[in-house]
């Protein structure tokens, strides 16, 4: 029986991921990871079945070209004619989305529209809906935004307390990321506790190189760390997260530095990174905590530190705190972590479970609390792609 299968886009400005899924099953039946777009050496490696193979971009070395790769990868597997719609992740839809769309020309200028406030990646969104409808001609596209589930934050979350008119005119406010992760783990998280999520308040952590932590009420999103950027919250692989705002200043005038060069320094050079000096991944950091490395230790510790301490400011922001969430790379598999901010938590009522905490790693779901912890604590593992998929079948009415 043929299949209808979605081919879910993630274009960076030099990478393209992408992923067919059967949006019944979930089943992922290939995907591809196109990096170095724009440079001579560009190339697109595709998985199926656990077997990898690399392709050259010699001809057309940037998005399009990786999009045209993916076509000829499909005809090889025989499922070219069983795409049916393509879904792509677009960072900002701004104010202007609180959901997924169709993807019209007007909705292109509304990306567009949004690119000064995610300058480098909207624009390298829009390359691969062109891509997509220049080689997969005549299908429906769907974008499915990063900001539109924080749309339903209070004014009051998602104000700066600085002059109104910034707001007005440049639409300067919070709006927060990764919400397609959140919108699923939220959905998730309620099954895997037997709860309505329309009568839950959940604190959920995405914790990856990026980082960032969400209040959700009653299925809703009511304040997230990261803001204008995904530069605020959370202390990241690369990224400072809250800093004093005058660093700016003391950075550009002590080092005669840019803003644009200080700017790089917090986004490209500090978090783990910069406190460990060792690595921005967690994997390595633990393993030179582990080993007794000064830097890695601190990193660790001031990671989980900060993370905690906005746990307990999401709960204020929910009203309160059913359970606490955890997802993504360092979320689904650092049981350190969690540990250290179960513990530093446990004034809210959270007790960790060690054989549980351990357990739940490697893509396995599961409550990692104690059975007489006072507020239950799970690691669910996200499924962005699942999302978008699910989203592109709907709009596209299949």
């Amino acid at each position: 029986m043929t299949q209808k299968l979605i081919l879910v886009l993630n274009c960076g400005s030099s990478s393209l991921k992408g992923a067919v899924l059967n949006n019944d099953s979930g089943e992922v039946l290939m995907s591809c990871l196109g990096e170095k777009l724009g440079l001579p050496d560009a190339y697109i490696t595709f998985k199926v079945n656990g077997e990898k193979e690399k392709v050259e971009l010699k001809e057309e070395p940037n998005h399009t070209g990786a999009v045209g790769a993916l076509l000829n990868e499909l005809k090889k597997l025989g499922l070219e004619s069983q795409i049916t719609a393509i879904g792509h992740r677009v960072v900002s839809g701004g104010e202007k989305y609180s959901e997924s769309v169709l993807v019209t020309d007007e909705v292109v200028k509304a990306i567009e529209d949004c690119i000064p406030l995610a300058p480098l990646h909207n624009p390298a969104n829009l390359l691969g809906i062109r891509a997509a409808q220049d080689i997969f001609k005549g299908l429906p596209n769907v974008v499915v935004f990063d900001t539109a589930f924080h749309q339903t934050m209070p004014e009051h979350a998602y104000t700066y307390a600085i002059p109104r008119k910034f707001y007005r005119e440049l639409g300067l406010r919070r709006y927060g990321f990764h919400g397609t992760s959140y919108r699923f783990v939220a959905g998730e998280a309620a099954r895997v506790l037997g709860k309505d999520e329309n009568n839950l308040k959940l604190v959920i952590a995405h914790l990856g190189n990026g980082a960032s932590i969400a209040a959700v009420k009653n299925g809703k999103s009511v304040d997230t760390s990261m803001g204008l950027t995904p530069l605020e919250g959370l202390v990241m692989g690369t990224r400072s997260g809250d800093i004093d705002p005058s660093v700016y200043s003391f950075l550009a005038d002590n080092l005669k530095l840019s803003i644009q060069e200080v700017t790089d320094i917090l986004n490209k050079q500090s978090g783990l990174l910069g406190i460990s000096e060792l690595s921005n991944d967690c994997r390595a950091i633990e393993e030179g905590a582990e080993q007794g490395h000064e830097g890695a230790t601190l990193a660790l510790e001031i990671f989980s530190y900060r993370l905690a301490k906005y746990v307990a400011s999401m709960a204020v922001a929910a009203g309160g705190i059913d359970a606490l969430v955890f997802t993504g790379g360092i979320g689904e598999n650092s049981g350190a972590i969690r540990e250290k901010v179960l513990n530093y938590c446990e004034f809210l009522g959270l007790k960790v479970d060690g054989e549980r905490n351990l357990a739940a790693r490697f893509g396995n779901s599961g409550v990692i609390t104690a059975d007489d912890s006072k507020v239950t604590a799970v690691v669910i593992p996200t499924n962005e792609e699942l999302m978008i998929a699910h989203d592109t079948a709907r709009l596209s009415g299949l």
